[in-house]
């Protein structure tokens, strides 16, 4: 099976700053929707009366919605009009979020919210888009600055819907998103341009088409499980530090949210890397950023490590690492196959989420047996991992 099932109708527009600085904008906001429930789920499950255990089941069903829209949704970008594509899953995005902030019932609830996860996922449509527009020159440097809005998104979602949910209740926060979705919707519409691909499978070859790609190209799968190894310490970092901070430490969820913010700081890594990777360093760089997500981890392990600004700097250096690494497996990836970078975007995001998912899920578990040094330790190992088998590929 040829995996090239769609080729670009027209040459690649030219992408302005604003541009740029548009789909960068477009790529935090959409995402954000995914993170938002989390710090407020306990105020979520006493409204609606949902268990404990239920409650729990809120942020894994939008981690799986999403996962499930990065492997069906996504690789359409390589099969229809792009815009319309991602202006049908922004509208859903947007009704389900307001109908969220509506809703009465735990069980309704619950299937927003893997509905929320599963039309989030424009984004992954926005960023190879953007590298079909940009220049081969310029290429790492525009996915980078958009990647940098994106990990925005990631990072202030969480302390925003904190500070949002406190003062005005959990509903205002994803009625507003729900908003925030419609001027998304209007400025996809109005600024971002057409891009067709020619039709020449149908969806169900498009799918099995992936497995050929997988096939394909090793460094797709390199560079995937690099990153799922990266994300999982991440998400491992960011799901058990609030306990930290609240049990250790005796902050209050506005604090938390505030010290959350310091994670932002990381996305300047995101141009960085991007430029480097222009510049022909992708693979210095990939070991600078695998050797530094460790070494951020193994500051918790000692007793100075554990304290509040220890765990600022590690928070600081963990996003820069992993963020960094990102853009520069992205840009490795999309060189690849021009005509095929919605589907390898979709099995290059896919596999990270599932090693996001990995380390959320191994965060309680971990910090409830071994306190905070667990934590460190599991977070140091994983992308230690995929530095050793970084480090054994030509």
């Amino acid at each position: 099976m040829n995996a090239s099932l769609a080729v670009p109708a027209s040459p690649p527009h030219t992408l302005s700053r604003l541009l740029v600085m548009l789909f960068a904008f477009c790529c935090g906001a959409i995402v954000a929707n995914i993170y938002y429930a989390q710090p407020v789920v306990g105020l979520i499950a006493a409204d609606l009366h949902l268990s404990a255990g239920s409650a729990g089941l809120i942020v894994s069903l939008t981690q799986i919605g999403y996962a499930l829209g990065l492997l069906f949704l996504v690789p359409l970008a390589d099969l229809v009009e792009n815009r319309k594509l991602m202006i049908f899953t922004s509208l859903v995005a947007a009704v389900s979020l307001l109908l969220a902030g509506l809703s009465q019932q735990g069980g309704v609830f619950l299937a927003l919210s893997l509905l929320i996860g599963f039309s989030s996922v424009a984004v992954q449509m926005l960023i190879p888009l953007a590298a079909h527009m940009a220049p081969e020159h310029s290429r790492g440097r525009v996915v980078g600055s958009i990647m940098g809005g994106l990990l925005l998104g990631i990072l202030l979602a969480r302390p925003l819907s904190s500070l949002v949910a406190g003062h005005f209740g959990w509903r205002i926060m994803f009625m507003g998103a729900a908003l925030v979705m419609l001027g998304i919707i209007a400025l996809l519409s109005l600024l971002i341009p057409r891009r067709l691909p020619e039709h020449r499978a149908s969806y169900t070859q498009l799918m099995g088409s992936l497995l050929t790609l997988l096939r394909r190209y090793p460094l797709l799968r390199q560079r995937s499980l690099y990153q799922a190894l990266m994300f999982a310490a991440f998400s491992l970092f960011w799901t058990a530090v609030p306990i930290e901070l609240m049990q250790a430490h005796g902050l209050s969820q506005s604090q938390i949210a505030v010290f959350a913010l310091v994670g932002a700081i990381g996305a300047i890594a995101a141009p960085i890397a991007g430029r480097l990777a222009d510049a022909g360093h992708t693979r210095r760089a990939s070991q600078v950023a695998m050797a530094l997500a460790p070494l951020a981890m193994l500051i918790g392990v000692s007793q100075p490590g554990a304290s509040l600004w220890g765990l600022a700097l590690t928070g600081i250096l963990l996003d820069f690492a992993v963020q960094m690494n990102m853009v520069l497996g992205q840009r490795e990836v999309y060189a690849l196959d021009p005509a095929s970078r919605g589907r390898l975007n979709a099995l290059y995001m896919t596999s990270i989420f599932l090693g996001g998912a990995l380390g959320s899920a191994l965060a309680g578990m971990l910090y409830q047996s071994f306190a905070w040094s667990g934590i460190a330790l599991a977070g140091a190992v994983l992308p230690a991992l995929a530095l050793l088998l970084f480090a054994t590929k030509r």
